[in-house]
C-alpha cells in the first residue's frame, strides 16, 4: 500500500518526490515556488523525452527557519514523457540570465496527456507537452544559507 506525500514529509530530510497526478503536482509546485536557476541549467533531451532543471530551491518545508537563516537547496526537477517544449519571454541568447519559477500547473488533455506549464517571473513561461504527467523533484545538495538572507515575498 502506498500513501501520498504531504508537504510535511520534507522537513529535515532531502526531498525525493514524484507526481503523476494533479494532487501530487500541487505538492511539488508548492515546494518549488520561488526556485531560481540559470538558463544554462535547463535541458531538453528529446531522444529521452525528458526535460530537466537544476534549481536552487527555497526550503519552504523548513519549519525550523525561526532558529536559523532561510535556506535553499539544489534540486533536480525532471519531467518525463515530454513530446515538445515551447517557451515565451525567455531570451535564449542571454546565457547568464537567472530565471525564477513561480508555479507549475498541468492542463490535462486526452488519455492522460496534457501540458505542464512552468510560469516564470517577468512574464516568461515554459510549456511542456506530455504524453502523461510524470514529474520528479529530488534534492541533490545539503541546504545552504539563502544568499539574500530573506524569505521570498509576493506582495499583492
Amino acid at each position: 500500500m502506498t500513501q501520498d506525500a504531504t508537504f510535511e514529509d520534507g522537513r529535515e530530510t532531502p526531498l525525493n518526490l514524484s507526481a503523476q497526478d494533479d494532487d501530487d503536482l500541487q505538492v511539488i509546485a508548492a515546494l518549488t515556488q520561488d526556485s531560481v536557476f540559470p538558463m544554462t541549467e535547463m535541458r531538453w533531451l528529446p531522444q529521452q523525452r525528458r526535460f530537466a532543471l537544476l534549481l536552487n530551491r527555497f526550503r519552504w518545508e523548513d519549519d525550523t527557519r525561526a532558529r536559523h537563516a532561510p535556506e535553499r537547496v539544489q534540486s533536480i526537477l525532471v519531467v518525463d514523457n515530454v513530446l515538445q517544449v515551447a517557451s515565451q519571454g525567455i531570451d535564449r541568447q542571454a546565457a547568464d540570465m537567472i530565471l525564477s519559477l513561480l508555479s507549475l500547473t498541468f492542463e490535462p488533455g486526452d488519455d492522460g496527456a496534457g501540458e505542464l506549464l512552468l510560469t516564470l517571473a517577468g512574464d516568461g513561461a515554459i510549456r511542456l507537452s506530455t504524453e502523461a504527467l510524470d514529474v520528479t523533484l529530488k534534492d541533490v545538495t545539503r541546504p545552504y544559507r539563502a544568499p539574500s538572507g530573506k524569505v521570498p515575498e509576493h506582495p499583492v
